[in-house]
């Protein structure tokens, strides 16, 4: 029962994709844009979860907007509206009484007034000055009642017209950063490697005349799980622990007295300080068949830390 669920929500999606009137979406669109004020959002019910989903979306990428209750808003939030602003009422059948019963009231604070409605012809079509249709061939509910495929249709059309409002107002990471400065996201996206690298007298440093035996101690203490080769403060390589082991296969004990030019491994994976963590967890990562949990950390072309996978998980990234 539930893999044919699913392939009849993926067919009723399908039927708005292949429906939708673009040219009036894009006028809807163009509506945002041009908005020097701010966008309202107004459902009922589950209509009304998604004018707030939408409506917080659209401020956190970059755009004004506010979700305001039908009943609230005919109690003194309407207050707050402006002639310069966007008003959009959100319902499947446009016959919802309390959105229609606010209409009058927000032509007359001069806002713009749009629906959406998944019902041609409704009333709330008529009383706006612009509407667009979500098409909707049937809900999945076997009553035909529940809104599970109306929502998501109208969810989907809110979150298309965000991202479409991010690109059209060049929306940076930086912008989004700043509205996210905690949980995973804000973490992804403000976390610099200097936050996480370890640096100073933590770093596993030696130099390529010292020999193996003589770094067996950096090597161990710092535990790290490489020694990271410079010649005054540029890297020259890298070495280890798995160098050591293969090191130790293949010349046994001899291989202590070998200097670190020699066995250290020539032009290593770096990254600077000032790159999001979550770029130096893609550089480690991006050869998968030789992926490395260590990286030592730059500044121009001198070595100021390594930052290790472990830290990089542990900071929840």
């Amino acid at each position: 029962m539930l893999k044919e669920l699913f392939k009849k929500q993926q067919q009723y999606i399908n039927a708005f994709f292949d429906k939708l009137d673009h040219k009036k979406a894009h006028e809807i669109f163009d509506a945002f844009l041009a908005c020097k004020g701010t966008i309202f959002f107004a459902g009922v019910g589950k209509s009304g979860f998604i004018a707030n989903k939408i409506a917080t979306t659209m401020t956190s990428t970059g755009t004004k907007a506010l979700c305001l209750s039908p009943t609230d808003a005919l109690h003194g939030d309407i207050g707050i509206v402006k002639e310069e602003d966007v008003f959009v009422l959100i319902s499947k059948s446009g016959e919802t009484e309390e959105l229609l019963n606010l209409v009058p009231y927000i032509r007359n604070k001069g806002a713009y007034v749009i629906a959406f409605v998944s019902r041609e012809n409704s009333r709330l079509e008529k009383a706006c000055d612009k509407s667009i249709y979500l098409p909707l061939e049937k809900e999945l509910c076997p009553f035909d009642l529940v809104p599970a495929t109306s929502a998501a249709i109208q969810l989907i059309f809110g979150d298309v017209l965000a991202v479409a409002l991010m690109h059209a107002k060049n929306f940076s990471l930086d912008e989004y950063a700043r509205n996210h400065p905690l949980g995973r996201i804000g973490k992804r996206i403000t976390m610099r490697v200097r936050d996480l690298m370890l640096h100073g007298d933590k770093i596993p440093i030696c130099s390529p005349e010292d020999k193996l035996f003589d770094v067996l101690v950096e090597l161990s203490n710092k535990q790290c799980g490489c020694v990271v080769v410079t010649k005054e403060e540029k890297i020259c390589g890298i070495f280890t622990d798995g160098d050591l082991r293969r090191s130790l296969q293949e010349k046994g004990g001899d291989v202590l007295n070998v200097p670190m030019k020699d066995l250290m491994m020539e032009n290593p994976r770096s990254i600077e300080a000032g790159k999001l963590a979550a770029e130096a967890m893609h550089v480690m990562e991006d050869d998968q068949k030789h992926p490395i949990m260590v990286l030592p950390v730059t500044e121009g072309d001198k070595l100021v830390g390594v930052i290790k996978m472990h830290d990089i998980v542990q900071s929840g990234l």
